[in-house]
C-alpha cells in the first residue's frame, strides 16, 4: 500500500489524481490537506510515502507580487523540507510549461527557461531550491505539464469549448499543440509514483493537438456542424503576430515528444486517446 498526502484541498487536478487512483483500493491510499492556513505545520506527514504537493496560486487580483513567491516556491520548498525531515520517499512537484516564457514555438531538451509572469518565475525558482533537496532517500519529481483539459475544467480549453458550441464558422489552422488529458496526466503521476522516479518530467498526450479539430470535435459532441474556413486566416496570422492571446489559441506551442516524461520516452501512460478525451470532457 502507498500512502500519497496531496497538499492542496479542492484542486482539480488533486480530486481528479485521488479519482483516479480509487480504482486501486488496495494499492493506493490518498488524503488531502488544506495549506491555506498554518494548521498543515502540526500535521505529522511521518505515515505517508508521497507528497504530491499541488497548492499554488496562478492569478490574484490583490497588487500583491510577492504572494507569488510565498506559496508557489517558499511554500513548496518548506513543505518539502518537512517531508524530508519526517522521512517521506518522494516529492511529486507541479510545475508549468510557462516557465519557457513563450506561448509559440517548440521546446526542446535544449531550451532554457525564460519565465514572463510571476506565477512562472516563482514556480521556477521553486525547482531550483527543489532540486538541491533531492537525494538517495527524497526522490523529487517535478512535472511541468503543458494545458490541461478535462471534465469541468477552466482555462483556455473551457473557453475554446464555449466558442465551438456558440460560433457557426471557425478559422480553419494548421497549427500543432502539446496538451494532456487530466486520465492521462493522473495515470502518468501514478506511474512515477510506482516507479518512485525522480528527475524533470514534461508529460503530454501522444498527438499533438489541432486547434481546429478540437474546436471541431467538441462541436461534434454537443451534436452541432461547425464549418471550418481559411477565409479569415490572414487576419488569424496577423493577430498571432501582434497578440499573445491570439498566439495562445492559434500558435504552435509543443514539447519534443522524446524529452523526459514524453510519450516517445517514457512507459505507456495514455489511456485515453486525443479524440476519445474531447467525448469524456463534453459528456
Amino acid at each position: 500500500m502507498i500512502k500519497i498526502l496531496i497538499t492542496g484541498a479542492n484542486s482539480y487536478i488533486g480530486t481528479s489524481f485521488e479519482k483516479w487512483v480509487s480504482q486501486w483500493p488496495e494499492q493506493y491510499e490518498v488524503d488531502t490537506t488544506d495549506m491555506r492556513s498554518d494548521e498543515w505545520e502540526n500535521f505529522s506527514f511521518s505515515s505517508y510515502d508521497v507528497i504530491y504537493h499541488i497548492a499554488a496560486i496562478v492569478h490574484i487580483k490583490e497588487n500583491d507580487p510577492n504572494k507569488y513567491f510565498q506559496v508557489n516556491r517558499d511554500l513548496a520548498v518548506k513543505v518539502a523540507k518537512k517531508a524530508k525531515k519526517e522521512g517521506i520517499k518522494q516529492f511529486v512537484f507541479l510545475s508549468t510549461m510557462g516557465v519557457y516564457g513563450t506561448e509559440t514555438g517548440s521546446i526542446t531538451v535544449y531550451t532554457k527557461p525564460n519565465p514572463k509572469t510571476l506565477y512562472a518565475k516563482s514556480k521556477l525558482e521553486a525547482e531550483t531550491i527543489l532540486n538541491g533537496l533531492s537525494d538517495s532517500n527524497f526522490k523529487v519529481a517535478i512535472l511541468r505539464p503543458p494545458i490541461v483539459y478535462g471534465n469541468n475544467c477552466s482555462g483556455n480549453y473551457s473557453r475554446l469549448a464555449s466558442l465551438a458550441e456558440k460560433l457557426p464558422v471557425f478559422p480553419k489552422i494548421n497549427n500543432e499543440r502539446s496538451m494532456i488529458f487530466i486520465d492521462n496526466l493522473s495515470e502518468f503521476v501514478r506511474k512515477i509514483i510506482d516507479f518512485n522516479d525522480e528527475g524533470l518530467f514534461f508529460p503530454q498526450n501522444r498527438e499533438y493537438v489541432n486547434t481546429s479539430e478540437l474546436v471541431k470535435l467538441v462541436a461534434e459532441a454537443h451534436s452541432k456542424d461547425l464549418r471550418l474556413t481559411r477565409i479569415i486566416n490572414p487576419f488569424v496570422n496577423l493577430g498571432i503576430k501582434l497578440s499573445g492571446t491570439f498566439g495562445k489559441v492559434f500558435g504552435t506551442f509543443t514539447y519534443d515528444k522524446k524529452m523526459p516524461g514524453g510519450p516517445d520516452d517514457a512507459f505507456e501512460y495514455e489511456v485515453c486517446s486525443f479524440k476519445e478525451s474531447i467525448k469524456r470532457t463534453e459528456k
